[in-house]
């Protein structure tokens, strides 16, 4: 691959002062026997001929501008540059220049710049040491030669202050002026394009003590003037009549602050005249005004700084956008204030952006932004939405407390979120829809979240939006996927469900928790799925985006989740439909499938070659499904080889089993499976009966036993068909083997951010079936307990207390037959079920019983 670092732009300026183009090319710095000298050497990219060869003299002035910008001289008039792709090679080359020339490469000139030329050779001795510039008398007859004097120190800084100082020290600008007068009085047009070049260049000797003077209130429209008759315009400019006229200043709020009004004046006409009176700078020049970009920064500055020290005004302004009676039209005024005061605020540095901040929220902007978000004007709320996003770039934690403030006393129709989230959804040009989907993204982001001691802003404000907001969020994606084909196709709605799912795959990455648990209970992935039937492309892609998403995370919850509503059929069948189309969707899916065979997804594997494999056996262009295919047939050869063992394995497992020493009974086939992994499947703890009867746990008494073979079977089933939790008012029935509630758990922990899961320790109460002093019962309690909470001491409790012990209270069992001896009701399962439709989501803790 060809070196980017040295690939460079060479110019050369014409005799019109512009820069041409001389051709793109890659420099070197080498030894040059022609020139006897190490020189620069440009070939072109394109068929390698030599656009330049110059020879790196002792003496010539090298400068570097911007970073990636080398320019010189070869000669009178005759001036090159090269424009670097990269710093980097910038750099390099920068650093050779130095040291043929022996200066240090932190420099950016190798030479004091001094122009050449019989004109001005009286000024080439110029120093330090030597006397300020004299400038010639302000009169008509020595404009040509005033231009001349400043255009002529514009090469060298040295000269650029000296004439800086003459200037400011003899007033010349004020005398200039006069002239100006005189000559437009006369129509005098070539002395008024002799005072367009000074005017201009006194501009780019960037001095700020000079822009004061320009810039007061009785002579920056005279200096606009001057700027009127440019050399070669076929008229002057109309620049006066524009800001005198033309331009009205219009106060939302009255104030009688002379000070602020005069400075926002200057400011406006300060950028008119960087803005449209000077010339554009070309890209050799961006630095050329950068005084004048300064000066209008510290004004923007100056005016957000006296605006916030005049309470009654902002209160003025706050309070009439929150008034039900204010018009639409002067709602519109207001909100643009305040979205153009919010702009000038980006020029403050954090600290007093932060207190900028801060006032406007003490304000109620947030408040006055719900009714705002709302307006039918298009302007109003697009403005709305500018000032929404300033607020919640620079600090999105003062837009989640607000919001969080609302849950106790605003119903979810007025929620803030909810308000941005249906604006999103609403907005039918789609000019604020991106805008806001970005604002939501920011919010929800748990990368810019705060922790604190007390409470987790991170877990209260997901369950907050998961809670309150995501139905809302959801709503057009689900009813437009009730069928099996999208209900609508216009391009509104397309765009709106890419910008849904777009987000949804954003949760996937970063909810993990919460929106695990919400894809499972509205089945969410399924109906995302009927987007591969729009006609969309792009959404399309989006949907498969989304999956793509859940799979990369290699969760055997979400995998189980896939394999048994069989959601690969949709994704199938789009790759059919599109088997002939060499494109962008035919890639995404084919990646998706590679993905599964590199990552050795044996579950997901197993299910698209069992369920999918005739179908998918007739594609034959690329290797990626006859790789699955020797994949998932590796995998069987090897339990087959493993089932040839069995009645080895058996005899170890009989009822009373006096020999085993692991923590638990393993099934077979889940031995044999994480045996073929190379890295530990974290798999939650399994009740089914392995293929000898016994289940998959041990009880511990005195040492180690085994329950009979019946008895864990019926254990198992009861487990199966009884087991509840018992929360604050819901109970939800335990349906599958697998514990969903130490799978929740522990993405939960990794979510917020917590250490790992603490076995045993996080403690709910699940209730069975009361039968007192029943042995059988107590055995079906041990089963639940060794099946569910990893054979950890259980905390036993009765609902009568005639067998929790003497006193009458919790008994703490030294193993499960223990707690079946005692005719236990309650035991100990590790990790709640969090219900996302709950008040309030919180962890259980410890119990240091």
């Amino acid at each position: 691959m060809t070196d980017t670092r040295r690939r460079v732009k060479l110019y050369e300026l014409n005799a019109d002062r512009q820069w041409d183009d001389k051709g793109t090319g890659h420099v070197t710095s080498t030894y040059v026997e022609r020139l006897r000298g190490v020189s620069l050497v440009v070939r072109s990219e394109t068929d390698g001929s030599l656009l330049l060869e110059s020879k790196i003299q002792p003496d010539t002035a090298y400068q570097k501008q911007q970073e990636t910008l080398i320019v010189w001289s070869e000669g009178e008039n005759f001036d090159l540059a090269l424009s670097f792709q990269e710093k980097a090679g910038c750099d390099q080359i920068w650093e050779k220049i130095c040291s043929v020339q022996g200066k240090d490469p932190s420099v950016d000139f190798t030479q004091d710049i001094i122009e050449e030329s019989e004109d001005d050779s009286r000024y080439d001795d110029i120093s330090d040491s030597q006397p300020p510039i004299a400038l010639p008398a302000c009169e008509l007859g020595k404009l040509d030669e005033i231009s001349e004097l400043v255009s002529s120190c514009l090469s060298s800084p040295i000269r650029r202050e000296k004439l800086a100082v003459a200037i400011q020290n003899e007033n010349y600008i004020k005398k200039l002026l006069e002239l100006f007068h005189m000559c437009e009085d006369l129509n005098n047009l070539e002395g008024l394009h002799h005072l367009y070049e000074i005017v201009r260049n006194i501009f780019i000797l960037n001095k700020n003590d000079l822009f004061d003077i320009m810039f007061a209130e009785d002579t920056i429209f005279d200096i606009v003037g001057c700027l009127e008759f440019e050399p070669g315009a076929p008229a002057p400019k109309q620049h006066r009549e524009y800001l005198r006229n033309i331009a009205k200043f219009h106060q939302v709020i009255p104030t009688s602050n002379t000070d602020l009004i005069s400075k926002i004046h200057q400011t406006y006409r300060v950028q008119y005249i960087q803005d449209v009176v000077l010339p554009t700078p070309s890209v050799f020049e961006e630095n050329m005004f950068s005084t004048l970009s300064s000066f209008v920064f510290f004004n923007k500055v100056e005016i957000v700084s006296l605006i916030l020290e005049d309470e009654r005004f902002l209160q003025n302004v706050f309070v009439e956008l929150r008034e039900t009676k204010t018009s639409e039209l002067r709602r519109k005024e207001l909100i643009l204030f305040l979205k153009e005061f919010c702009q000038f605020s980006q020029t403050l540095q954090p600290p007093s952006r932060e207190v900028f901040y801060k006032s406007l929220s003490s304000l109620g902007i947030l408040p006055g932004l719900e009714i705002t978000l709302q307006s039918s004007v298009k302007e109003t709320k697009a403005a709305s939405v500018d000032i929404l996003m300033f607020i919640v770039e620079y600090s999105p934690s003062l837009v989640r407390e607000y919001m969080m403030q609302q849950i106790t006393n605003t119903e979810d129709d007025g929620l803030l979120m909810n308000i941005i989230i249906e604006g999103m959804i609403c907005d039918t040009e789609m000019g604020a829809s991106v805008q806001l989907m970005n604002i939501i993204r920011t919010l929800l982001d748990p990368e810019n979240m705060l922790a604190s001691v007390n409470k987790s802003e991170k877990t209260d404000f997901l369950n907050h939006f998961y809670k309150h907001c995501m139905h809302v969020f959801v709503n057009p994606l689900l009813s437009n996927t009730v069928h099996e084909q999208p209900e609508k196709s216009d391009s509104s709605t397309v765009q709106v469900l890419g910008l849904i799912v777009e987000l949804l795959s954003f949760f996937v990455e970063h909810h993990t928790y919460h929106i695990k648990n919400y894809i499972l209970h509205k089945d969410l992935l399924r109906r995302i799925l009927v987007l591969l039937k729009s006609r969309h492309t792009f959404l399309k892609l989006s949907a498969l985006r989304f999956m793509r998403k859940i799979i990369t995370l290699k969760d055997e919850f979400y995998n189980r989740y896939i394999t048994r509503g069989n959601l690969f059929a949709p994704v199938i069948d789009s790759l059919i439909s599109n088997y002939d189309r060499y494109n962008l969707l035919n890639s995404a899916i084919l990646e998706m499938f590679e993905f599964i065979k590199l990552e050795d997804i044996k579950s997901l594997c197993n299910h698209v070659v069992e369920k999918y494999g005739p179908t998918l056996d007739k594609i034959t262009y690329v290797k990626t499904f006859a790789a699955l295919k020797l994949r998932y047939e590796q995998h069987q050869d090897r339990l087959k080889e493993r089932s040839s063992i069995e009645p080895c394995t058996s005899i170890l497992r009989n009822p009373v089993n006096r020999f085993r020493k692991d923590d638990r009974a393993i099934d077979e086939d889940e031995e044999m499976w994480f045996n073929d992994d190379d890295e530990d499947m974290d798999e939650p703890a399994s009740l089914e009966p392995s293929d000898s009867g016994a289940t998959s746990m041990e009880v511990v008494s005195g040492g180690p036993q085994q329950l009979p073979q019946q008895t864990a079977a019926a254990a198992a089933q009861l487990i199966t068909a009884n087991v509840v939790v018992a929360g604050d008012a819901a109970v939800t029935a335990v349906n599958q083997p697998t514990s969903i509630d130490k799978v929740m758990e522990e993405d939960k922990i990794k979510e917020l951010g917590g250490a790992g899961v603490n076995n045993g320790t996080s403690l709910n109460l699940v209730t069975l079936p009361n039968q007192e002093n029943d042995t059988t019962n107590g055995l079906k309690t041990a089963a639940a307990f060794g099946g569910l909470n990893g054979g950890a001491p259980a905390v036993i409790e009765g609902n009568n207390g005639t067998n929790n012990g003497e006193n009458g209270g919790a008994t703490l069992a030294a193993s499960p037959v223990a707690a079946a001896a005692a005719g236990a009701e309650k035991i100990a399962v590790l990790g709640p079920l969090v219900d996302y439709d709950s008040d309030s989501e919180e962890e259980s803790g410890s119990d240091d019983r």
